[in-house]
């Protein structure tokens, strides 16, 4: 099994960056994608930022050009770098693995994100 723990979550204001950090422990050598997802109350969990052990990324339309997404291998992390934070990216944040073996997903307890003045 992996375990992810992610932090760097906090209030920000509009315009604002905040940079969000997730580690990986456990079946570490097992994953290929890392990446973030995020859920508010009432809306569907969308997808913000992936990235595969070699590298490919893939970004959410709504966060294209302001997000960051950076992993390194070795040390099994994962960071979200967010800039020009808007009130609609309030949400929890969630790491997210994924295995070599596509049957393994694993998912972290969330940070919370809220973008308010």
């Amino acid at each position: 099994q992996v375990q992810l723990v992610e932090s760097g979550g906090g209030l920000v204001q509009p315009g604002g960056s905040l940079r969000l950090s997730c580690a990986a422990s456990g079946n570490v050598r097992s994953i290929n994608t890392m990446g973030w997802y995020r859920q508010a109350p009432g809306k569907q969990r969308e997808l913000v930022a992936t990235m595969t052990w070699g590298g490919t990324t893939e970004y959410g339309d709504s966060v294209q050009g302001r997000f960051t997404i950076s992993r390194n291998n070795a040390k099994y992390t994962v960071d979200l770098q967010m800039n020009d934070l808007k009130p609609e990216d309030t949400a929890s944040y969630v790491c997210h693995a994924e295995g070599f073996a596509t049957i393994l997903q694993y998912w972290g307890q969330g940070t919370q994100v809220t973008v308010s003045s």
